[in-house]
């Protein structure tokens, strides 16, 4: 008769959830490789909708909106941005895009997030774009009694 030391079975146990775990990314994989041969109008169409959720998302944080229509026009490249807040969402839609598009050679660098930058301030005529701030600032709400609320301080 063979004995096992506690620690042992304990190390087995470990081993077959790490392996059961292994063996679940593999089917996962498998049937998203048949979802992208048999269905790829549909991820493109979820690719499209993240791209708007996200567009929406990231800029009304900083107080950037504008109406549901519109921002779809906008992200799908259907129209020219109005104003500002605007050309500010097209700027991101394009940044997003080059993520997208190019995440696998993108590197974590100064030079490729200053690239990003210059994206984003792309359709404005504005000299930062590109470049590293020189101001420390603040995104904020002003409420209808004037009184002001810092509600993200970026990094300096």
């Amino acid at each position: 008769m063979r004995r096992f030391e506690y620690g042992r079975i304990q190390s087995l146990s470990w081993d077959m959830d790490i392996l059961s775990l292994i063996a679940g990314i593999y089917r996962a994989n498998g049937k998203e490789e048949v979802l992208l041969s048999q269905s790829p109008a549909i991820l493109d169409s979820l690719v499209e909708l993240a791209k708007v959720q996200s567009t929406e998302a990231s800029n009304a944080i900083e107080g950037i909106v504008t109406t549901s229509t519109r921002l779809r026009q906008l992200v799908a490249d259907k129209t020219t941005p109005r104003n500002r807040d605007e050309q500010e969402i097209m700027g991101y839609r394009d940044a997003l895009n080059v993520i997208h598009e190019s995440y696998d050679s993108i590197s974590l660098s100064r030079n490729h997030i200053l690239q990003l930058y210059k994206i984003l301030y792309n359709y404005q005529f504005n000299a930062r774009g590109g470049q590293l701030k020189s101001v420390q600032n603040y995104i904020s709400a002003t409420y209808p009694d004037g009184r002001t609320e810092v509600l993200f301080t970026p990094l300096a």
